[in-house]
């Protein structure tokens, strides 16, 4: 069983036991949070695909962890103009464990 859920503007493709990393959503580690925004359900075979949510689907996940990505590096620059501008840029995420699909 699968389903397909959207979370900060991307879609995830999920199963039970799975771990994700998806955009920073609120709450506090090691607390539940529903996912309720499904788009497709696959139970063996029966696939539910709603327009374009499914009506009382939801998604149970625990978060597991709050925390930053690796740094990136946006250097700017203009040659033979003197400019330079240098930012590195460190993404928040919250990685998810999935424990239930209702539905």
């Amino acid at each position: 069983m699968y389903a397909v859920v959207e979370t900060g503007g991307k879609q995830y493709r999920v199963q039970e036991g799975d771990t994700i990393f998806v955009e920073k959503l609120s709450g506090e580690s090691g607390s539940d949070i529903t996912l309720d925004k499904v788009l497709l359900i696959s139970n063996e075979g029966d696939i539910k695909v709603g327009k374009p949510v499914l009506e009382g689907a939801s998604v149970e996940a625990e978060i597991l962890e709050q925390g930053k990505a690796k740094k990136i590096i946006v250097f700017k620059y203009k040659s033979k103009k003197d400019y330079r501008k240098k930012q590195g840029h460190r993404q928040p995420y919250t990685r998810l464990k999935i424990k239930s699909i209702n539905g």
